[in-house]
């Protein structure tokens, strides 16, 4: 996929440089997209979703309890507050994270990405590839750099 020469490098956008640029480009790949040109399907990013979900849960939580929380049940909602397809997909939106994911053909036509949780998706996936490629620890890092992390948990949001 080609970029415009006037659009930032998304390793400077989200604060991260990946030592493996397979995973960050498996994390902006799209099964369609995959598909479409007879990759693997080992080369998309859907399980890095599914795992980028579990990093973001992960951090969300250790900073609910590390600032407090102690009710099981105040914390899951909480959690559910801030873990949720909005804020990933406004998160998405703000760093225009739709320039940089390879869609398929169809998608691209229907701007897939401007409904629904898809963008909340490749937000997923590319946490799920920061966690793969640096840890955990620079998984929250990068969290902290698209704004996923409010100022105060504890307060309503």
């Amino acid at each position: 996929m080609q970029y415009s020469a006037d659009q930032p490098d998304l390793e400077d956008v989200i604060g991260y440089n990946f030592t493996d640029h397979n995973i960050l480009e498996r994390a902006l790949s799209r099964k369609a997209y995959c598909q479409e040109l007879g990759y693997p399907d080992t080369d998309h990013m859907d399980a890095l979703a599914t795992l980028g979900d579990a990093v973001i849960e992960l951090h969300i939580l250790t900073r609910l309890v590390e600032q407090g929380g102690s009710d099981k049940g105040e914390i899951s909602v909480r959690k559910m507050d801030l873990v949720n397809m909005s804020i990933l997909r406004r998160s998405g939106e703000h760093i225009h994270l739709h320039e940089y994911i390879h869609w398929g053909n169809g998608e691209s036509r229907m701007h897939i990405w401007s409904s629904g949780r898809v963008l909340a998706e490749c937000i997923e996936a590319l946490v799920g590839a920061v966690y793969l490629d640096g840890g955990l620890y620079e998984a929250g890092q990068v969290m902290e750099n698209l704004g996923l992390f409010p100022i105060k948990l504890e307060e309503n949001s």
